[in-house]
């Protein structure tokens, strides 16, 4: 529902409509105060609107620039509009509805929506759901600033994904056809930016919700014949790489999420692990360099001035063949835990194996992952400013020193690799320390979704959430402590400058969320939340079940942010995590902080 609202007495009052979509669209007015009209979204995507004004003026059309009184119009760009004389009110009042399904269910949106409800009354209603939303996780303590990141944040994270289940129907860009349906039905998720902390931060919140949309991931599956790896409204939009819809399912089904067929989840992520293309950008059934990862086990690189030879590459994305490996080893990994989780043991086998296939890819000399070419010889590059924009010859949208850490499956491993915990951690300080060996100018035009940069290390892309968590596992969790607390308090702020990067439809508002409570899902797939530096004194959670799960941090404060003890449930805790299922029985986290780290807690 909109209002205009115009200077007092004009002699005429108009309103222009235009369309958001480049397709063939249509405007048409009935009545002096009633609008129809379609517009084409992606081709095939029918968008219905039906509205009505709250008094009655005269209908116009735009036509090669020129001002038309007709009352409809049809062609691409096309454009409307109204225009009221001066004894109607000064306060223009618009409602609509839209429909996917037709002009009719566009009508039947209105009245459901509209009937009973005037202005105010649904700007109250709209503010009693927000709050009863936000107000599911209450704060105490912290400054100003840090709630209002906090609760901003929390209400971005209810931005995707979309129900547009209309009247107990929905169409579908999956197989173009109008189902039928008990269920709500959700499209638009980002999955590669949204299965690291947005989903996890779902389940504990609203499972209900999360079970539908793993529902919609299961019909979505059955009408493509792929599961879903950027499920948006047309279908499938295969953005970035990796297949991490196997790791939610596997997250959620280990978090007592059920209420969607697990069985038929399980062929669609096994189908995608062993049928489809792992190309970046691309859907549908593999090539020749996917079956070179299953036999060689990593996704060969081109070697320097090599031209692409296999058609099917993005000739921009490129083939990002360690991103795409050490993305492929955690699916995989995820792949297998949900295939021991239903007695699939051959299964379970096979894509353990495959898990380890990121150790492929490691060289001692340069303790990174580079790329290797199809013969296996390693590529010589610089690892911090090769492969081309974005780096997506080898990389993706960050360099080498983002994806030495993407390896949360197997944490023991990436440890193992850099020989021990003390080199571990040593490798973590130098990546929030290390330069860029360039000016900024250049390495961001190589670069520029690296934001947020501490070091090298990039706060504004998703890929980066997980690392500062990391020296949790490395024997010093008060690192972990002091560098949430700066990331948070120098990139999250409560002004225009907002957050460091996109936010990819709340993926990076979850990561402020989970971080500002103290604790953080470091291994989606895995029901383990790692504790890091909670900014309120106390944090309540109201959970679905009626319980609620507590976090209270004694004298905590800007300054105050070590960890100098823990209790969960009234018993000592001296270890820096605790489960999903301690979180949803109604557990308690108490923790004592101080201004100086104490150094032999959690360790």
């Amino acid at each position: 529902m909109y209002r205009f609202s115009f200077p007092a007495k004009s002699a005429f009052k108009s309103v222009l409509f235009n369309v958001y979509n480049d397709g063939v669209a249509k405007w048409s007015f009935t009545g002096g105060n009633e609008l129809a009209g379609v517009e084409t979204y992606h081709d095939d995507i029918k968008v219905y609107v039906y509205g009505q004004f709250n008094a009655k003026g005269t209908a116009g059309v735009v036509n090669n620039d020129a001002l038309l009184k007709e009352t409809s119009i049809e062609g691409k760009g096309a454009k409307s509009f109204i225009t009221f004389t001066a004894d109607a009110p000064d306060v223009i009042e618009f409602r609509y509805a839209i429909s996917y399904i037709s002009p009719e269910q566009a009508k039947q949106n209105f009245k459901d929506e509209f009937t009973g409800g005037d202005f105010a009354a649904l700007k109250q209603a709209a503010k009693g759901a927000w709050a009863k939303v936000v107000n599911q996780i209450a704060v105490e303590g912290g400054t100003v600033a840090q709630r209002r990141s906090f609760y901003t944040a929390l209400y971005r994270c209810n931005e995707r994904m979309v129900n547009i289940n209309e009247d107990g129907r929905y169409y579908s860009g999956y197989d173009k056809k109008v189902h039928e349906t008990t269920r709500s039905f959700y499209v638009d998720d980002w999955v590669w930016d949204t299965y690291l902390a947005l989903h996890p931060l779902r389940a504990i919140l609203n499972p209900a919700m999360e079970s539908d949309m793993l529902n919609s991931y299961v019909n979505m599956y059955q009408q493509s014949g792929w599961m879903p790896t950027f499920p948006v409204l047309f279908g499938d939009n295969p953005c970035m790489n990796g297949f991490h819809s196997t790791v939610m399912f596997l997250d959620d089904y280990r978090k007592g999420i059920r209420g969607f067929d697990v069985e038929k989840a399980y062929e669609g992520v096994k189908k995608n692990a062993t049928q489809a293309t792992m190309l970046p950008w691309k859907n549908g059934p593999k090539c020749e360099l996917d079956d070179f990862y299953y036999v060689k086990g990593y996704f060969p690189a081109l070697q320097k001035d090599e031209k692409e030879t296999v058609s099917l590459v993005h000739p921009f994305e490129k083939r990002q063949a360690v991103a795409v490996t050490l993305g492929g080893s955690y699916d995989d990994w995820a792949v297998g835990q949900l295939a021991a989780e239903l007695n699939k043991t051959d299964d379970e086998a096979l894509f353990a194996k495959r898990a380890t296939n990121y150790k492929n890819l490691w060289n001692d000399d340069k303790r990174m992952f580079i790329p290797k070419d199809k013969a296996g010889n390693w590529i010589n590059i610089d690892p911090k400013f090769d492969g081309g924009l974005g780096g997506r010859d080898y990389y993706d949208e960050n360099n080498g020193w983002t994806y030495l850490w993407q390896v949360q499956h197997d944490i023991d491993g990436l440890i193992n690799l850099m020989g021990n915990k003390i080199n571990f951690q040593n490798k973590l300080d130098q990546t929030f320390r290390e330069g860029l060996d360039r000016s900024k100018y250049e390495f961001w035009a190589k670069f520029p979704d690296a934001t947020g940069l501490v070091g090298q290390y990039s706060m504004g892309n998703e890929p980066s959430f997980h690392i500062p968590y990391l020296y949790n596992y490395a024997g010093a969790p008060w690192k972990t402590q002091k560098r949430i607390r700066f990331l948070l308090d120098v990139w999250y702020k409560d002004n225009i400058f907002g957050i460091p990067g996109d936010e990819d439809g709340g993926g990076m508002s979850a990561f402020v969320v989970f971080s500002s409570m103290g604790f953080y899902p470091i291994t989606p797939g895995r029901p383990v939340y790692t504790i890091g530096s909670p900014v309120f004194s106390k944090v309540t959670v109201n959970l679905s079940n009626g319980k609620q799960f507590k976090m209270v941090a004694n004298n905590c404060s800007v300054i105050n942010k070590y960890i100098q003890s823990a209790k969960f449930n009234g018993k000592a805790l001296n270890k820096p995590w605790f489960n999903h299922e301690q979180l949803v029985a109604g557990g308690e986290l108490e923790l004592e902080m101080g201004p100086k780290p104490n150094k032999n807690w959690g360790i």
